[in-house]
């Protein structure tokens, strides 16, 4: 495969939140302050035991946003990395090896330079450094950008990679890299705007090429699980090697309305295909590298032992025929006082055509859409969901939209004790 990819070498608050103990793909997540967190376009890496995320904030005039973790689960808020830019998508850190800390972005696709005042990425202080700069070899536009560090230990191991808009290759875009046994895996969506499609990879045994491939990372159907590439995340665990997948799922306009879609990479060596591993909640071990996602304690309650109302069908395996007029009622649902996740398994007729949604002790409906990007889209839906110590009871419905037809089937729900 010959396409046009270019590589540039490169030098505790006043109401603490719940833990987090999973990683959702899809659903609202939120920092340890309990405000969304507002980091798309970017990417994550590790020094010493501390991850650091860094992205752009839409409501933030687009501007470079740091958050830190030690677990992948819990992110606090660092804060703006500098108001000295604006409109700065896709940023990127990297390191001099000398101890200074850059970021790297593209503004009015051109590369803009930021540098940290001391020696840690977590900085409020950022400053512009140099000149913006268009792309070599000749100057060239480009579409979206992103950062791999190889492994090589030679002193410029950083490279930049872009799709120019000039190429045979200009209809991909959000390029990310990573290596596995020797190999460079190359993974890019489509053009579609904030429209999901099937991002694919492409492997060679050198940056230079030649590049081989361009197989989906997820079946077709699912669009990359509706998202889009940010970055790779590689964790050399004690027990494992881990790579993580970490998407933007856009809504229509990209807005801090999206969410994100970090799910873990099986990775093939000898067919040198990449499969991202669906998992609705998973965990990984940042130590070891393991992956796990299953055997999370929940009580799990199938929908025929609920309390079917309206035009409700009850069969052996699900409640059928849910809808504007009809709904699923547990009662008794145990919780901790708390947030908990509450995974609903269900499926659509069509999913443009309504929402399906929750009710929680009587209050008001919530759209399952609004704290999980993937409701409708796929049958299992975790949501976070505030419930009372003791019994309470989750009513499940679906409304249609614009006056269409729209049927919702209900299999059950599982009620997990964290959050």
């Amino acid at each position: 495969m010959k396409f046009a990819a270019t590589f540039v070498s490169l030098l505790s608050v006043i109401s603490a939140a719940l833990a987090v103990s999973f990683i959702v793909p899809g659903a609202v997540w939120t920092d340890t302050s309990g405000a969304k967190i507002l980091a798309h376009g970017g990417h994550v890496i590790k020094v010493g035991t501390t991850f650091y995320w860094l992205g752009y904030s839409v409501a933030a005039n687009v501007q470079p946003n740091i958050y830190s973790s030690t677990d992948l689960m819990n992110w606090t808020h660092v804060g703006i990395a500098s108001k000295a830019v604006s409109q700065m998508y896709r940023p990127k850190f990297v390191s001099s090896g000398g101890g200074k800390w850059y970021i790297w972005g593209q503004v009015n696709r051109e590369i803009v330079t930021l540098v940290a005042p001391g020696t840690t990425p977590a900085s409020t202080a950022y400053t512009v450094t140099g000149s913006p700069a268009l792309l070599p070899p000749d100057a060239r536009s480009f579409s979206d950008m992103g950062v791999f560090v190889d492994d090589t230990g030679e002193p410029s191991s950083s490279y930049l990679m872009f799709i120019t808009n000039t190429s045979e290759d200009g209809e991909l875009e959000a390029p990310g890299m990573f290596k596995a046994s020797g190999i460079y895996y190359f993974i890019m969506s489509g053009k579609t705007g904030y429209r999901p499609n099937p991002n694919k990879v492409y492997w060679a045994t050198s940056l230079a090429g030649p590049w081989q491939g361009g197989t989906d990372i997820a079946p077709e159907a699912v669009n990359t699980y509706n998202s889009q590439n940010s970055a790779e995340l590689v964790i050399a665990g004690t027990t494992t090697t881990t790579y993580i997948f970490l998407g933007d799922a856009w809504d229509i306009d990209g807005t801090d309305a999206s969410n994100y879609e970090w799910l873990p990479i099986s990775v093939s060596t000898s067919a040198h295909t990449v499969t991202l591993q669906d998992f609705s909640m998973w965990t990984v071990n940042p130590n070891t590298g393991v992956v796990t996602s299953s055997g999370f304690a929940n009580v799990t309650l199938d929908a025929a032992d609920g309390i079917a109302g309206g035009s409700a069908v009850v069969k052996k395996r699900a409640v059928h025929n849910i809808n504007s007029t009809s709904n699923v009622t547990f009662t008794n649902v145990i919780g901790n006082g708390d947030k908990q996740w509450v995974s609903f398994k269900y499926s659509v007729s069509n999913v443009t055509a309504g929402e399906a949604h929750v009710s929680v002790n009587g209050a008001g409906p919530i759209n399952l859409s609004e704290l999980n990007s993937r409701a409708g889209h796929f049958t299992t839906v975790p949501v976070a969901l505030s419930l009372k110590k003791g019994a309470n009871t989750l009513t499940f419905g679906a409304t249609a939209v614009n006056g269409g037809e729209f049927e919702a089937r209900l299999k059950g729900i599982q009620v997990f004790d964290a959050y």
